[in-house]
């Protein structure tokens, strides 16, 4: 992959080499260029320094180098520390510039409470279709982000027919849907090391070639796992901290998702609190193997825990495996220009943005489909009560209906309601299953497209 231009100095040595070219104009150069620089730059796009490299026109009368340290010493008096370093001691900090603070106020608004759908689809038994989907989704592409093989198609079926996998890559899967059910059954609890090693053990179960790395932190001695570019092997991207210090950062990381420990006076915008949690467990890198998969759990289970439930209807990795060049190099970018989270922050919450529109456009789509659908019946010869059933099968299809149920509900004798109930079934509308002396109905699996065949 092409990764990201690093800036050519630190701030530190960058003020260095500004101040002795300054030392070196004159005064009717030197004067303005000061002003500039005592006053800063701002850039409320946040954009790192291979823009300030390429970008033009410079400035007048600064260079390169001097325009990207008046960006930078902006940037430092306004940013926010956290309780976490780089490998080098530097200490992690971040901004909230207006890029983001737009993007967060947008998200805030969106994500955070129940999901309204349209009123076509506003259905329980809807809303837990669209749910079981979404962690289908993020199951399998947050796999395939990670070596996973398996087509959505086969994923799929294995999960929805609960088949046993077939391989390390259905295994995979599988093992990501069962951490991501497990996670939202604990919302309720704090985050903590050994949490965090219970959701590893789910996600990596039968998946590596030590059964006992399953849920443990690297240990010192071993050889320390590292990452690299999609280009090749010899592409070296990040290695992670030392062995022996993992066990201090994770407490650490912990502390600050529970908002506990060092800063826990800082207020951290929930959104923020999440995505630097999905940061720290990419950048620590605690695990043998399977850390992006068991990464994306907790920074799904933080989302959820801070109040943003319309994630669980966002398959987040889906939209990350499109562009898995980026998702890198927002990465990187931190770690090149010394420990700055905002670059990580705008990137992914742009990534959350654009899945909650996906779904909203998604959602529009099937109540517009619902519409025509009950166009549909209108043309065909059932009546009423028929359309009525087919109508409340397509917003759920996991409903029954008996003939006692049915003539309940629409005030008609036994007989004209196992009529209607058997005219559906002989329109291959519904099937007929035996309940003890009675018979219940239950839609076909393919209803939707058997109702648009009318059409014909």
């Amino acid at each position: 992959m092409n990764t990201p231009i690093p800036p050519p100095y630190r701030l530190g040595e960058l003020r260095e080499r500004v101040i002795t070219n300054l030392m070196a104009m004159d005064d009717d150069r030197r004067l303005p260029v000061i002003a500039v620089l005592a006053g800063g730059l701002d850039d409320p796009e946040y954009r790192p320094w291979e823009y300030y490299f390429r970008a033009e026109p410079v400035p007048e009368g600064l260079s390169r180098e001097a325009w990207w340290y008046a960006v930078r010493t902006a940037r430092a008096s306004t940013a926010r520390p956290t309780p976490f370093v780089m490998k080098d001691g530097t200490r992690l900090t971040f901004n909230l510039p207006d890029r983001f603070l737009r993007l967060n106020e947008e998200i805030t608004a969106q994500a955070r409470g129940q999901v309204e759908l349209p009123g076509e689809v506003a259905t329980q038994g809807m809303r837990d279709r669209y749910l079981i989907n979404s962690l289908y989704e993020e199951a399998i592409t947050s796999s395939q982000m990670e070596g996973a093989s398996t087509t959505r198609r086969d994923a799929k079926k294995m999960l929805r027919e609960k088949k046993d996998p077939r391989d390390r890559s259905e295994r995979m899967i599988l093992n990501n849907f069962l951490a991501l059910e497990y996670v939202r059954d604990h919302l309720g609890e704090e985050l903590t090391p050994e949490f965090i090693c219970g959701v590893h053990r789910i996600v990596t179960d039968g998946t590596l070639d030590e059964a006992e790395d399953a849920g443990r932190l690297q240990r010192q001695g071993e050889e320390r796992i590292r990452i690299y570019g999609s280009g090749g092997d010899d592409q070296l991207l990040h290695v992670p901290p030392p062995t022996e210090e993992l066990p201090e950062r994770l407490k650490r990381l912990c502390d600050f998702a529970n908002g506990v420990g060092e800063y826990a006076s800082q207020y951290v915008p929930p959104l923020v609190r999440a995505l630097i949690v999905h940061f720290m467990m990419g950048y620590d890198h605690y695990f043998v193997d399977g850390n992006g998969r068991t990464a994306r759990v907790i920074a799904q289970w933080v989302m959820l825990r801070e109040g943003f439930f319309l994630m669980d209807f966002v398959p987040v990795s889906r939209l990350l495996r499109t562009a898995p060049a980026k998702y890198a190099r927002s990465f990187l970018e931190v770690e090149q220009d010394e420990g700055d989270l905002t670059y990580f922050l705008i990137w992914h919450a742009e990534i959350i943005l654009r899945g909650i529109r996906e779904l909203h456009d998604y959602l529009a789509r099937k109540s517009k489909e619902m519409e025509q659908v009950k166009h549909l019946l209108r043309l065909t010869d059932l009546n009423n009560r028929q359309i009525g059933v087919i109508e409340e099968a397509l917003k759920d299809s996991a409903i029954t209906v008996t003939a006692a149920s049915h003539a309940d509900k629409y005030r008609v004798t036994p007989q004209t309601a196992h009529a209607d109930l058997r005219g559906l079934e002989d329109g291959g509308y519904l099937m007929r299953t035996k309940r003890g002396r009675s018979f219940e109905w239950y839609p076909v699996t393919d209803l939707q497209r058997r109702v648009r065949g009318v059409e014909a």
